[in-house]
């Protein structure tokens, strides 16, 4: 295993960035901040941080001893972004790693970035080809591995056969440009950004509907009881119309009487 060798300097200062762009091109700049976005918010809570294209420092006092992972997944670490991040701060080293490869970037991606992340211990390693320049499947993914060697101990790549990320508990799938992510505890698909916003919005249109169906619903039941409140009063106002005739009729009938009129002659 290679231990990170620390390097005394004074004071030196690790830039953030070096002017170059994030991504070559627009489809690999989506699937870069797509598979950020999702990981970010699938990892959220737990000890962990997603970086994207952020510099990696692993040799303290080295400025040019830094890589630029397309999209990083670190454990053990606070959650949160970062300008860059020096291993011996943090006390880590990412778990798996995500390029967005390309025919331009084909020879670096699957070999001095490769064996360097094996070197730093990096869990697994995964290649995305969103235009299918060189991987005809679009998706490689590789896990660590390690050998003993004339007595020391080599890190080397061997290739995933099931799509599946052991370190993330998730399982890999192209779809398009992008990769889609899926649990291995109950195979929900962990939602891009459009997907999500496209759920939210069904959820809203729902939840509207049901609010509609509430109000109509409660909107006929005052009818039905103002309905009821008048079918009771007229019925008590028929009620009383026949109680005063009765009333009418048996003044009438006694006033008869007292003129010695039989009422039941008229």
């Amino acid at each position: 295993m290679t231990t990170l060798v620390k390097v005394p300097t004074a004071d030196p200062t690790y830039p953030s960035r070096d002017g170059r762009p994030v991504a070559e091109s627009f489809v690999h700049l989506y699937a870069i901040l797509t598979t950020l976005e999702v990981l970010r918010q699938y990892l959220e809570g737990q000890q962990a941080t997603v970086l994207a294209n952020q510099f990696l420092y692993y040799a303290p006092g080295i400025r040019k001893a830094r890589v630029a992972p397309d999209v990083m997944v670190i454990f053990g670490v606070e959650p949160g972004g970062r300008d860059s991040f020096k291993t011996w701060e943090e006390g880590q080293v990412p778990s798996v790693i995500f390029e967005m490869t390309s025919a331009g970037t084909e020879k670096i991606d699957q070999g001095s970035k490769m064996t360097k992340y094996a070197v730093l211990g990096v869990q697994e390693y995964w290649l995305f080809d969103p235009r299918g320049e060189w991987i005809a499947e679009k998706l490689r993914g590789f896990r660590l591995e390690t050998a003993e060697e004339e007595g020391e101990t080599i890190n080397f790549y061997t290739p995933i056969t099931d799509s599946t990320s052991a370190v993330l508990q998730l399982r890999l799938q192209v779809e398009g440009a992008l990769i889609g992510f899926y649990r291995l505890d109950n195979g929900q698909k962990l939602l891009v950004p459009a997907e999500l916003a496209a759920e939210l919005r069904a959820t809203a249109s729902l939840l509207e509907k049901e609010r509609q169906a509430r109000q109509q619903a409660e909107l006929a039941r005052e009818e039905a009881e103002l309905a009821r409140a008048e079918a009771e009063r007229a019925r008590e106002e028929a009620e009383q119309r026949a109680k005063q005739e009765r009333l009418r009729q048996q003044a009438l009938a006694e006033r008869l009487r007292a003129l010695g009129v039989d009422p039941e002659s008229i």
